[in-house]
């Protein structure tokens, strides 16, 4: 038998306020954000669309990635968002169960190196919503938490892709575009001009071809 108390219904309310409370806490607003000093992506573009030809995200995808100092990817794990309310410390949890899965934390590290962004493919426009907010709070977190820079989060919606805080976008890729082909996003160098030679070139040339 189980003795114990029943929590009153005044109790109950007062801690589902109190969880309310704390989530709504657990948001960054744009200004926020932006104050924060997030490292700025040299090639935003580039970066958007090597993570949406490796991961091919649909709306409710999260791609975390981890860059060097030049902004190559050395790691990168996408996920499915579970339909729950947007929380900061639940999406906290989930960038870092990811990261700790691709890559070891720099947490000996006096300043961190590597830097970790976020790239969310959502329904809506390209507007900030709580839920942005919730996805920036976590991002923040779990750098901290992984010995990593806090970098950029952008949105993935219909519209295109957005850096929040930054205002800088583009509208290919977007939510519904065909990724596009890996070695697509890398131009090759142009060829070396051919050697301008002589007759006698010419015919050495010809007598290496023939052997």
């Amino acid at each position: 038998m189980t003795f114990g108390f029943a929590p009153s219904p005044t109790a109950s309310t007062s801690t589902s306020a109190d969880l309310s409370t704390a989530s709504a806490t657990r948001v960054l607003e744009p200004a926020e954000w932006a104050a924060a000093g997030i490292p700025l992506l040299r090639n935003p573009r580039e970066v958007v669309s090597g993570l949406h030809a490796r991961h091919r995200p649909e709306p409710a995808t999260a791609i975390v990635a981890v860059l060097d100092p030049d902004e190559r990817l050395r790691a990168s794990a996408s996920f499915i968002r579970r339909s729950a309310p947007a929380d900061g410390w639940m999406f906290r949890n989930a960038l870092l169960a990811q990261l700790r899965r691709v890559i070891p934390h720099d947490l000996r590290r006096r300043t961190p190196v590597r830097t970790a962004v976020l790239l969310y493919c959502r329904e809506g426009d390209a507007r900030w919503t709580e839920e942005d907010g919730a996805w920036m709070w976590g991002l923040r977190d779990a750098c901290t938490l992984h010995g990593l820079r806090c970098g950029a989060y952008i949105t993935l919606t219909r519209d295109g892709w957005q850096v929040l805080g930054e205002g800088r976008g583009g509208r290919r890729p977007h939510a519904e575009s065909a990724p596009e082909p890996i070695g697509a996003l890398e131009v090759p160098p142009p060829p070396p001009p051919l050697p301008r030679t002589g007759g006698a070139a010419s015919g050495s040339l010809r007598h290496v071809a023939a052997r």
